[in-house]
């Protein structure tokens, strides 16, 4: 087991050695979205970002239980105790039921990330099937004097969880002076939240309660969830960093008052995401959906575009940053295949210490809190120094070189293992064209043979003459 793993913990503030409940399992919960839209960039970066770190835990040794939600009811509005529940509102936009449009968009949901090569959740929840294990928790915190009721709804006290603000450090006296004027009269501070909402008559979404006909609160849901599969207490809680508060701030303070353990161990949190240089915001109309990109993009080109920025980062999407991901990406694909291709027996070149080199560098870059732009750098750089010394290397060292590449991409999941030789990709006609200028080339009939080169070369595959016979790759 790798016991050199550093993770940023939101918690702390700082990079902590991370040291697993078990000598071999992992229990990761991730924040799901909620489901009343299609999946949008903001969580490609999350799921993609986390997907890898799930994927290195895997490949160091442990077996990760990754649990990862879907909202379907309680999330309203303005994300708090205020406003419309988000899946209401639009499914009466749309004219359709609620879960009729909560299963539409977990079914595109898994069509995105499918394409993108993140691994499903062992486990994926839905709110609305633990609507009893929901009522359990609610009434064990009123019981233990945490939560209160008052006119059909039930309140989480904030001022009885002495460490309330210990992951956002949005402490009561700050959260007071940031108070909504707004907010929920009935309340006995304004900065209490809500674990059971009363409905109003015209909710849809609603269940019978000892409190009143409502719906749970956004935030109870993952408490009660993560509870019921992880345990009171877990490894590695993941989320976007617009989710610490109140979110994952109010999930602490609810769980841990009522169990008196630590809610989860290490908090993960990702960057936000920008386009062309702007803040993405449905408000601007930049959201840019998943499902659209997949239209012009390869999804390992997106999937190399977020890898290539820390998950902890700011990352700016831009059709420059697609770009350059699939000019990277094309050089493995292209070195892969040509590694393929290779025939000599005899090697006059010393690989081994550059597959020690890189490999060395991608683990200590995904050692220190899953830095994927580091580690990506040096398998970028390792395939430069193939690339440039193709000629001289031998068919046994090809072979190794190939299952390097394989056995990292089961951490970064860039589908490496679908590349084929070049010669496999191109349709007859090329092929025979290609043939064609050999025979040429044969004959020193080089106007032939020029031609020839021009005519592919227009079709997007470009030659190159070797001693050790034509190379050629798609542009």
């Amino acid at each position: 087991m790798n016991d050199q793993i550093l993770i940023y913990n939101t918690l702390s503030r700082k990079k902590e050695r991370f040291i697993p409940k078990s000598p071999d399992e992992i229990k990761m919960y991730v924040c799901g979205p909620t489901v009343y839209d299609f999946s949008h960039l903001g969580h490609a970066k999350g799921y993609v970002s986390l997907d890898v770190v799930r994927r290195y835990l895997s490949w160091s040794g442990f077996d990760v239980i990754y649990v990862q939600n879907f909202t379907d009811v309680g999330h309203l509005t303005d994300d708090a105790d205020e406003g419309e529940d988000k899946i209401e509102k639009r499914a009466k936009e749309s004219k359709v039921g609620p879960m009729e449009l909560v299963d539409k968009f977990i079914n595109a949901y898994f069509n995105d990330f499918r394409a993108l090569n993140v691994l499903d959740p062992d486990i994926a929840p839905r709110p609305s099937k633990h609507i009893e294990e929901i009522i359990e928790f609610v009434e064990a915190l009123i019981k233990k004097g945490f939560a209160y009721e008052i006119m059909g709804s039930v309140y989480f006290d904030v001022t009885k969880f002495k460490d309330y603000g210990k992951l956002s450090g949005r402490t009561l006296e700050k959260a007071k002076t940031g108070t909504r004027i707004e907010a929920r009269s009935e309340k006995r501070n304004p900065e209490d939240f809500a674990l059971w909402i009363k409905a109003e008559p015209e909710h849809i979404l609603k269940w019978d309660s000892p409190w009143s006909v409502g719906y749970p609160g956004w935030h109870i849901e993952c408490s009660v969830m993560s509870q019921k599969y992880l345990g009171n207490n877990f490894d590695i809680h993941g989320g976007g960093s617009d989710n610490i508060f109140p979110h994952n701030e109010d999930e602490i303070a609810q769980s841990e008052s009522l169990t008196g353990e630590k809610m989860a161990n290490y908090w993960l949190h990702w960057g936000m995401v920008k386009i062309e240089g702007e803040k993405m915001s449905k408000s601007k109309g930049n959201s840019a959906f998943v499902s659209e990109l997949l239209k012009n993009h390869d999804p390992m080109v997106i999937r190399l575009a977020i890898l290539k920025s820390h998950y902890r980062s700011i990352i700016d999407f831009s059709e420059k940053l697609f770009t350059e991901s699939a000019k990277n990406l094309d050089s493995i694909y292209t070195v892969l295949a040509l590694l393929q291709e290779v025939e000599t027996e005899k090697s006059q070149a010393e690989t081994s210490s550059w597959l020690g080199e890189a490999r060395q560098g991608f683990i200590s870059a995904m050692n220190d809190d899953f830095n994927t732009p580091l580690a990506l750098s040096s398998i970028f750089d390792f395939t430069k120094k193939i690339k440039a010394n193709l000629e001289k290397i031998s068919i046994t060292q090809a072979l190794e070189i190939q299952a390097f590449y394989l056995d990292l991409d089961a951490v970064l999941g860039l589908g490496l293992d679908k590349v084929r030789p070049s010669k496999y990709e191109l349709d007859e006609y090329l092929l025979e064209k290609i043939n064609e200028r050999e025979d040429a080339r044969e004959r020193k009939d080089w106007q032939t043979a020029d031609r020839i080169r021009d005519e592919l070369l227009k079709e997007g595959i470009e030659l190159e003459d070797t001693a050790s016979g034509v190379k050629y790759k798609k542009l």
